[in-house]
């Protein structure tokens, strides 16, 4: 086990002094650190420090073939781990760093092939959040997946950090709970158009408005399957799932929610030998509870990042309920949608019910 420091900080006015600290701590001791994003907390070490790099690996038991991301604090850190780029590539960015996207380029040779999962691309982001822009600004680069167990939810609150990390990690640094909850959104620029490799926080209408361009959508990106290839993180093997089984319950039309809602009763039904909850929104929930069947929400069907935010701390929130099993309401796939939906379908594996 390792002793790990944990360091307690102001998410929105950093100590200065802390965060020197943090960064002689890591500083050429191949030391890894939990770090807090505007999405979920990540696990980190500097980019060229390949023992450390490896050490992600083992702490998360995560596939060496899968990918880890970079993050950056300035535009300069790209000429240290990316080649060539569309031409147009920093005026993207500029409207978009700092914030929750990640895109995915031509990397440098220097770059680790650990990070890049052996693929000739790598994923960077520039997060929009004081504590790791300050940090990356002492340290450089850090590449880091999220803080958790490989296959678990995302670390959104200090709580999911010290479950998965303490004692495997070699620093924390809490800063509370993170800003939207879900990962960062993941396209590719290498093709032409660009593919959505994952749908995060920074929704595909957004991001198509802003490249001007059509982005093709393939049905791992939706939730509906698997990459034969780990192209980036959440396009293959198991993700964001809570120990206890789920049962995604999909309608193609949510405006009718009594509808709706007796359809999710009906799919409750079929479990009622098992000990369930019923994952639910908060307009839909007064009609479960009056049926008094066992009931969690998870936010407003009419702001879904609020959804969003709360998603994975509800999916570890499931786990500690000893149920057998949780249904799980479906969202329409518009804007943040799209990245709830992608969570759930890959956090129930596939286990999903049209009505």
């Amino acid at each position: 086990m390792v002793k790990t420091r944990v360091f307690r900080i102001d998410p929105l006015n950093p100590d200065e002094e802390i965060l020197k600290q943090c960064c002689k701590e890591i500083t050429g001791r191949s030391t890894t650190v939990v770090f807090p994003t505007e999405t979920v907390y990540g696990l980190g070490a500097y980019v060229f420090d390949v023992h450390a790099i490896k050490k992600i690996f083992t702490i998360k038991e995560r596939p060496i073939d899968n990918p880890l991301i970079i993050h950056i604090s300035k535009f300069d850190h790209l000429y240290e781990v990316t080649g060539d780029a569309p031409n147009n590539f920093k005026d993207i960015a500029k409207k978009l760093w700092p914030g929750p996207i990640t895109f995915i380029l031509r990397k440098r040779k220097e770059v680790p092939h650990e990070i890049s999962g052996g693929l000739p691309t790598v994923a960077v982001r520039m997060p929009a959040h004081p504590v790791p822009l300050r940090l990356i600004d002492c340290i450089g680069p850090l590449a880091a997946p999220s803080a958790n167990i490989s296959g678990r939810p995302s670390p959104t609150i200090p709580h999911h950090v010290y479950v998965d990390m303490f004692g495997r990690a070699d620093i924390i640094i809490d800063a509370g709970e993170t800003f939207l909850g879900v990962e960062s959104t993941i396209v590719d620029l290498t093709t032409d158009p660009p593919k959505l490799l994952r749908p995060g926080s920074l929704p595909v209408e957004k991001l198509k408005e802003i490249l001007g361009k059509d982005i093709v959508v393939p049905n791992f990106a939706k939730g509906l399957g698997e990459s034969d290839i780990a192209l980036a993180p959440g396009t293959r093997y198991r993700h964001y799932a809570p120990k206890t089984p789920i049962v995604v319950v999909e309608s193609s039309d949510y405006r009718d929610l009594k509808e709706y809602t007796n359809s999710v009763v009906e799919v409750v039904r079929n479990y009622s030998t098992h000990r369930y909850v019923i994952v639910a929104s908060r307009e839909t929930a007064k009609e479960y509870e009056a049926l008094e069947l066992n009931t969690v929400v998870i936010g407003s069907r009419y702001n879904l990042y609020e959804i969003a935010k709360n998603l994975f701390k509800v999916l570890r929130d499931v786990d500690r309920m000893g149920v057998d099993i949780a249904i799980v309401e479906g969202f329409p796939e518009i804007g943040i949608g799209l990245a709830i939906m992608n969570r759930l379908r890959k956090a129930s594996r596939f286990n999903i019910v049209k009505v």
